[in-house]
């Protein structure tokens, strides 16, 4: 019985998987929030744009 203890304590194979689903965690919140930053800020300039050409002057050739 002491043996399968002492097997079940050293094992760290299930330590490791959780340190590598909180590292792929936190890797994703981070691309989440830089995507909505760039997307925001994205969508701020094509609207610009978009403002730009609706108002700009017609042109006759």
């Amino acid at each position: 019985m002491k043996s399968i203890f002492k097997r079940f304590t050293a094992d760290e194979s299930g330590a490791t998987a959780i340190e590598y689903g909180l590292i792929a965690a936190l890797i994703a919140v981070v691309i989440i929030g830089v995507l909505g930053t760039i997307g925001t800020q994205l969508n701020t300039k094509l609207v610009a744009v978009k403002d730009g050409l609706v108002n700009a002057p017609a042109t006759s050739k």
